[in-house]
């Protein structure tokens, strides 16, 4: 969010024997801002995975630090991809909350790249995981970015009634990680060296609320 750098994204979409396959769509939540390749929650469910003995191939990962729900429908077709694959998890809106960009244009670009996502799931919907905005007002960043966390806090509340209710009649699995996100307000350990996006930490937590969802799946 807020910065926009290169683009920060795996490219291994190999699919050896008995491996399945990982799309992660989204934003500098996605990529992992601030931290570690590794530590990105895509990599940490992967890593997770592995200890169930569910072996995954590095995410394929189309995410940017900054992007809007257009930006990624943008990269999407400029990707041009034919794979489909074993999972896709979706985490977008952040920016669109930031920007000030209009909820109805929101809902319409969420519903179609959740479509999107369904397609590359090989039009299986139990295969899609969308996972919810995090709270930045909750942050070092936001409590000192001149905004009012509270007013912050209702609009992402506002964006994630927005895509749980998109997500759920589309049939497909919600992960409410925004009151996790919310705890960066008294323990800065969840918060990277940045002041603004999630550490390590907090992505583990994410990476476990979805690993019992996927691995559900994926056995």
């Amino acid at each position: 969010m807020i910065n926009e750098p290169a683009i920060n994204q795996a490219t291994n979409t190999s699919n050896g024997k008995g491996n399945f396959t990982y799309l992660a769509l989204g934003d500098s939540y996605t990529i992992g801002e601030a931290v570690k390749q590794t530590e990105s929650f895509p990599y940490q469910l992967q890593s997770l995975l592995k200890t169930q003995g569910i072996n995954v191939t590095d995410p394929k990962i189309i995410a940017v630090t900054g992007w809007t729900t257009d930006e990624l429908q943008a990269a999407i077709k400029k990707e041009n991809l034919t794979a489909t694959y074993s999972f896709v998890t979706l985490l977008i809106g952040v920016n669109n909350q930031y920007r000030g960009y209009p909820i109805n244009t929101y809902k319409k670009e969420f519903t179609e790249l959740l479509q999107t996502a369904i397609a590359f799931a090989g039009g299986n919907k139990n295969k899609v995981f969308v996972v919810s905005i995090p709270d930045w007002g909750a942050t070092p960043f936001g409590q000192n970015s001149g905004r009012n966390p509270q007013t912050i806090a209702s609009e992402i509340d506002s964006f994630n009634t927005a895509n749980q209710e998109i997500t759920l009649s589309a049939g497909v699995n919600y992960t409410n990680i925004t009151p996790v996100s919310r705890n960066a307000a008294v323990d800065l350990s969840l918060v990277a060296s940045d002041g603004l996006h999630p550490s390590a930490k907090m992505y583990t937590q994410w990476a476990t609320a979805l690993l019992p969802k996927v691995a559900n799946v994926l056995k």
